[in-house]
């Protein structure tokens, strides 16, 4: 992620934070198939809204970053973060492109509501080859547990 920056009548790139991203639990999704379901389903616009309790105090870091999703303890996919917007009800709306890119899967720990993710820390969307992606989430985790992926 690059600013611009204006200065005496020019401009200069400069770097500015890393971009952060986001990770959310996909609730009662078995797989990747029912969760671009989920999502085609609630797009609009193509944008989908994720409500949320709390708006992230590195709000402004985590826009332009993405919402990974959480299936079977594994970051599967991936949605841009648009922007947030504050909701009547108090509540804040995590507005993402509708566009559900799949990553190569990570482990990650259930948890509730979000939690940030460094870039450091994303996963690839480049398919690393290896063939964890395509083992049953079953199996995966049981090898995870067991420490060999």
């Amino acid at each position: 992620m690059t600013d611009v920056i204006e200065k005496g009548g020019g401009s200069a790139l400069i770097n500015s934070v890393p971009t952060l991203h986001l990770t959310k639990v996909a609730f009662a999704c078995r797989d990747l198939e029912m969760l671009q379901r989920r999502i085609a389903s609630r797009a609009s616009g193509g944008e989908i809204r994720i409500a949320t309790r709390m708006r992230p105090k590195r709000a402004a870091e985590a826009v332009g970053g993405n919402l990974y999703w959480i299936v079977k303890h594994r970051i599967i996919a991936g949605l841009e973060i648009l922007r947030f917007d504050d909701r009547e009800d108090g509540r804040i709306d995590i507005v993402c492109a509708a566009e559900l890119r799949t990553v190569a899967p990570i482990p990650r720990r259930a948890h509730q509501g979000w939690r940030y993710l460094e870039e450091v820390d994303a996963p690839s969307t480049d398919d690393d080859g290896s063939g964890l992606g395509e083992l049953p989430p079953r199996l995966y985790g049981r090898l995870a547990a067991l420490a060999l992926v």
